[in-house]
């Protein structure tokens, strides 16, 4: 009887992605166990992308302590019930540093642990690693896969592509008229307030790198269109809006296309890294010892490091320096600096890489 073997990270996008090089070696491992992820329910739409890693998506009720859903208990009692009559060989807690979400995993009744545990935590039956605060996010979770005696052979991202994320991105460039060997996609938008960089800066690099001969696209969910839309207005209209109007997989495969990202320390800078497009990443609050791309050079991050970073604020109560120290000129510069190493490697002559005066 093949293992059955569940994960829990009820996370977004970029946390998902981030943990793609750790489920991609309890694949090779275990090729024949059932792997079921419990998550989000927009997760949904990440088990049947990445069908090759995870085969089935439980959707976790949600518990207080855990923001990304409505934040109570009184599902919990009826999720571990059904958690233990799935009879799981093996669940691991991939969702955090420890504390509740162990104890969320232990309820599931699984003959065996693994996962993380903070400092001070009591000792736990199972393989149980001290939460390597210092690692980047994604060797985070390679260190407890690799703690289970499983090889980790590589960290790259991937987001796999189907004909249709393939179509639908032919059908956004040829409706635009876009060009692969032009096109820049500048990502405002964040989740919190306090990792948005302002959008009128936003605005003026768009306008800056339009000057410069660059077709710019503007993408975002459809709750960004308030940021997309002002700043393609304040582009003259040269940036195209489009927010709403992809799917990840055609995002991804618009990202593909690009010769280079613009946004914020958010998902689309994973999108970024899985796509192996190069990326100028703003960075606001975040801790980008744990969220940077592992590739510095591929991927640039522009940071300032006030006292209160890393933050935790929705809205930032000290007025933004995090944000407000990081100029335009900066941010534009090294746009130029990326896209003349594209055309370095690519042997693209077109693309002009003059700086901000």
């Amino acid at each position: 009887m093949s293992e059955n073997i569940a994960i829990f990270r009820a996370l977004q996008l970029g946390d998902m992605l981030c943990a793609v090089p750790a489920l991609r070696a309890l694949r090779r491992a275990k090729p024949d166990a059932r792997i079921v992820l419990i998550g989000l329910p927009w997760a949904r739409s990440f088990v049947e992308r990445y069908a090759h890693l995870v085969d089935e998506l439980i959707v976790f009720p949600g518990a207080v302590g855990f923001p990304e859903q409505a934040e109570t208990d009184d599902h919990l009692e009826g999720f571990w019930e059904a958690m233990r009559k799935r009879r799981f060989d093996l669940a691991i807690q991939m969702h955090g540093s420890g504390g509740i979400a162990n104890e969320i995993v232990q309820k599931m009744g699984a003959l065996a642990n693994a996962g993380f545990a903070q400092a001070g935590e009591a000792p736990r039956n199972g393989i149980f690693v001290s939460w390597p605060d210092t690692l980047p996010e994604i060797l985070r979770y390679t260190a407890l896969i690799n703690a289970m005696g499983i090889e980790t052979q590589d960290t790259s991202l991937e987001i796999p592509l189907s004909s249709s994320d393939r179509a639908e991105c032919e059908t956004l460039m040829d409706t635009y008229a876009l060009r692969s060997d032009r096109l820049i996609l500048v990502h405002p938008g964040a989740q919190l307030p306090s990792r948005r960089w302002p959008a009128d800066r936003f605005a003026r690099v768009a306008s800056l790198l339009a000057d410069n001969g660059w077709q710019i696209a503007m993408t975002g969910t459809v709750g960004e269109r308030m940021f997309t839309a002002g700043i393609a207005l304040a582009t003259n209209a040269r940036a195209v809006d489009l927010a709403g109007k992809t799917s990840l997989g055609g995002l991804a495969a618009l990202v593909s296309k690009a010769r280079l990202v613009v946004c914020n320390d958010t998902g689309m800078s994973h999108v970024a890294v899985a796509m192996k497009t190069r990326s100028v990443v703003i960075a606001l609050g975040s801790d980008t010892k744990r969220w940077a791309p592992l590739d510095h050079e591929r991927h640039r991050v522009l940071a300032h490091y006030p006292p209160c970073r890393p933050c935790g604020f929705r809205d930032c109560p000290y007025g933004h320096p995090c944000a407000l120290n990081i100029s335009v000129e900066h941010v534009v510069d090294t746009a130029f600096e990326q896209l003349m190493r594209v055309s370095e490697v690519s042997g693209n002559a077109y693309g002009p890489v003059s700086h901000v005066e």
